[in-house]
């Protein structure tokens, strides 16, 4: 059951269906949606990825139609499946991109014979940090669009891995492709920010006989079902410079991530600018930006069946995700 629409601005965006029917762009005024695939252009557009890659006409004639929900026929949201709001053609993660997480991370590794105290091992720490936002680069790298799934969907819990963890990210969404762009124009590449929520098999990630190169990120992050996306895309423009967004998520009602955006290492624009040097960002593309402290790992409470994450960012509206357990196969792919 989808939330009641709840986001920045006038309006947002989304992909849509009835039940056993084909998906539709929509318009969600309130708690309404209107099936923008039946318009004329620039509005008019079979997907919300076309949408995007006209942008700059659409958007203000969608600003136009949000003022005008007496006329058109305009469907209940509560009526209505919510899909992933966008296909991407691909999708960019950052990891390791939130100064408090880092640093937690660091101290759980920190080598058993470490003669230094808590303190001054948290100190260094943030020193490095520090060091890395000021001198170093992001940390990216890819998903799969197969991996996407609605927001109001039961997530899938494969039944050979004991170590399901959430990761709770700002996504933002490219309108505007941008190759080689710098950060202080790279904002201007961003049509539309999302909810994501970078589910991740800890078990799956790390290949001891691969040695120095055993991180498989595809194999851990990229089951059918395992980013949460949406529920809406909201202008980026409702938003603005999303440099102090509150990112929340609740498990059974409990807090366990709770970070504003400004605790980034690389904010949006850096990660955008840093993606474009060597990768060309299409319209509808999806940027992860990274996870904040707070994920099942550092609570010692992995996901398991049952479970209800509920996920929200600063104007971007809520996820709501059930966790329901794979009965019938165990063996590690």
């Amino acid at each position: 059951m989808a939330e009641p629409a709840s986001f920045a601005g006038p309006f947002a965006l989304g992909t849509f269906s009835f039940a056993g029917a084909a998906p539709f762009p929509g318009l969600v005024v309130d708690d309404l949606v209107l099936d923008i695939s039946t318009l004329s252009a620039p509005v008019g557009a079979p997907t919300t990825r076309a949408l995007l890659e006209d942008w700059e006409r659409a958007l203000p004639f969608l600003r136009r139609l949000a003022g005008r929900t007496s006329e058109g026929t305009w469907l209940p949201l509560a009526r209505l499946r919510i899909h992933p709001p966008v296909e991407p053609r691909q999708i960019l993660q950052a990891g390791a991109n939130y100064r408090t997480h880092v640093v937690e991370l660091t101290l759980v590794h920190s080598a058993a014979d470490d003669t230094r105290t808590e303190a001054e091992a948290r100190a260094e720490a943030h020193a490095e940090v520090d060091r890395r936002a000021a001198e170093g680069e992001p940390y990216v790298f890819t998903g799969l669009p197969s991996s996407l799934t609605g927001a109001y969907d039961d997530l899938l819990l494969p039944g050979w891995t004991e170590q399901v963890d959430w990761e709770l990210e700002l996504c933002a969404v490219i309108a505007r492709s941008a190759y080689r762009v710098g950060p202080e124009e790279a904002l201007a590449h961003v049509g539309a920010y999302t909810i994501a929520n970078d589910i991740t098999a800890r078990d799956a990630v790390f290949r001891t006989e691969l040695g120095p190169i055993g991180v498989d990120w595809r194999r851990g992050k990229n089951m059918p079902g395992f980013t949460p996306l949406g529920p809406f895309l909201v202008p980026s423009d409702h938003i603005g410079v999303p440099d102090d967004l509150q990112v929340t998520l609740r498990l059974n009602g409990e807090v366990k991530q709770d970070e504003s955006t400004k605790d980034m290492l690389f904010d949006v624009a850096r990660l955008v600018s840093y993606v474009s040097q060597t990768t060309q960002l299409l319209p509808g593309d999806l940027l992860l930006t990274g996870s904040p402290a707070g994920n099942g790992i550092h609570w010692g409470r992995l996901l398991k069946d049952g479970d209800v994450m509920e996920s929200t960012i600063s104007g971007l509206g809520v996820q709501r995700t059930r966790c329901v357990a794979e009965q019938d196969r165990k063996d590690t792919p």
